[in-house]
Parts: C-alpha cells; structure tokens; sequence
C-alpha cells in the first residue's frame, strides 16, 4: 500500500512477529514487489539500513528488513530502536506476523524442526517464551497479521493486496464479514454486531443465499434500524480513519459479525465498504472470511 511513486521513495518496512508466522512468506512476497529485503538484521543495524536507503533513494526505494528472535540479546532491543527510528523517518512501518499457538505447532511438527527458544523444552514452552519477549513489539506495530487461517499462497496474497501501490490512498481499509460462532478475527481493529438485525436464515426463500445475494441484500437493508445504522456508523469511521492518517496508521480492519458469517454481515460489509469508498486517502477492501463455511 504504497503512496505514489515518488512518495514510496524511502519507505522502508520493519517485518518481525512470532517464529512460524510466515515471515519468510512475506518477504519472499515483497521481493517479488521489488522491494529490497534484507533477512536476519539486527535492530542496531536499521540505522544504518535507513540512511543508506535515503541515499540511495533510486536504488533501494523500498526496503524490508526482517528482524527476529534469532537476533538473540541484540533482538531486545527492537522496541528501543523502533521508537528512535520513527521519528526520523515518517515512511518507517512495523508488521508483525501471528498465529494461534495450535496452528504453530502444527508448523513445527510438519518440518520437524525445534523452536528456536524451546531449549530443552517443548515446542509449546518456545512459543510461550517467544510471546512474552514480543509482547511490546506486537502492541506498538502498525500493521498485525494473523496467518492462522492462511496457506502460504493466501498469505503472499494478502501481502500484495497491502503493500501494492494504490495511487494516493494513505490508509488501506480492510472491511471483513464473519461469524461470531468461528470466533472474532484477531487482526480486528474495529468491530460491529449486526445481530440487532433479523436473520435471514429464518426466510424459507433466502436460507440457501448468502448476503452477496440481491435478494438477501435488499431484506437486509431494508430491516428497521439498518439504513441509519450505516449511515451514522460510516460517519464514525470516516473519523476514525482520518485519525489514523493522522497517526500514520497504514492499516486496519473492521470486522462485521453476524451469527454465521452468512448473510446480515456480509450484505452489511460490502454496504459500508462502498459508502467508506468516499473517505479521502482511504482504499478499501472488501473480504468474507467465514462465507462458505458450514
């Protein structure tokens, strides 16, 4: 989610997260872009790594660097730098990668490799370890990343669909439709319940439809309390979002829920996904996680 061509020049993204996450995914995902990825850094060394991309502005224009616990001691030190380096560079940007503890094991199993902080432990005590020594890092980063529900395709995916050009935008929205039964989306930074409204799955005709259906669509913003729901809803997070431009928050997520992820959030998610098309600096994307699910 670059800024135009000439506003990219510099950008540089800091990629770190939990171990097993995907962090290789993503880096292999932006090099592909174009950007200039350096893997294994050490937090001392992004000074450095930010002074010779402005110097070399046409040669690197983008840059990643991928910082972990393999870091060891020098790795503590992340929070620290990143908060010196922010200052300095406007352009500077954190993404940290997450995943459920279940699913981190089952990567761990699957290439039958150790934690990397594990010692003598287990898999799970290395994962437990890992959390706590990122704590900080995850609270204070611009972009968070579950990959607990992606393939190693959709993730690279995902990566394009948020660090792509997108003309002017400033601010790359994600609106998300799903179902509170599978369990709210980590990743949410704005949430809304939209079982104030009748369910369709009660309506004969409509139960085998989804909300990206006209029929489901139209029952559902025709409900009593929907249409000024979206319209004092979309104002609030029009000012949300201009305040994260302001903060230079690149991206968020706003999650609409309904029971199953079926109809009433996604027929309400692709609504406000249009309406918040006309916020300034905004691009949005509109995206069902639970729809086709049983």
């Amino acid at each position: 989610m670059a800024e135009t061509a000439s506003e990219s020049s510099g950008e540089i993204i800091i990629v770190t997260g939990m171990s097993g996450a995907g962090r290789s995914t993503v880096a292999n995902a932006l090099e592909d872009m174009g950007w200039y990825v350096v893997d294994n850094l050490p937090p001392q060394m992004l000074k450095p790594l930010l002074d010779l991309s402005g110097l070399a502005s046409e040669a690197l224009p983008r840059v990643a660097a991928v910082v972990d616990v393999r870091g060891g001691a020098l790795f503590t030190e992340l929070p620290e730098v990143t908060r010196a380096l922010r200052g300095a560079r406007e352009q500077l940007r954190v993404v940290f990668l997450d995943a459920s503890d279940d699913v981190l094991v089952r990567r761990y199993e699957a290439v039958r490799r150790p934690h990397p902080l594990q010692d003598d432990g287990t898999i799970v005590d290395g994962i437990r370890r890992e959390r706590q020594r990122l704590a900080t890092v995850r609270e204070s980063a611009d972009v968070v990343i579950d990959t607990s529900d992606f393939n190693v395709h959709q993730l690279a995916t995902h990566v394009v669909e948020l660090f792509s050009d997108r003309g002017a935008a400033r601010h790359a929205l994600t609106v998300l439709s799903f179902g509170f039964k599978y369990g709210l989306p980590p990743d949410a930074d704005m949430v809304a319940d939209m079982r104030f409204l009748p369910n369709p799955y009660w309506q004969d005709e409509l139960r085998a439809l989804t909300g990206e259906d006209d029929a489901v669509r139209e029952y559902v913003l025709a409900q009593p309390g929907a249409e000024d729901f979206l319209d004092t809803y979309t104002r609030a997070v029009a000012d949300v979002l201009a305040g994260y431009q302001r903060e230079n928050k690149r991206h968020s997520v706003l999650a609409v829920g309904c029971t199953g992820g079926k109809h009433r959030s996604v027929a309400m998610a692709a609504e406000l996904g249009r309406r918040l098309q006309d916020v300034a600096g905004v691009a949005v994307r509109v995206a069902h996680r639970d729809l086709g699910r049983e």
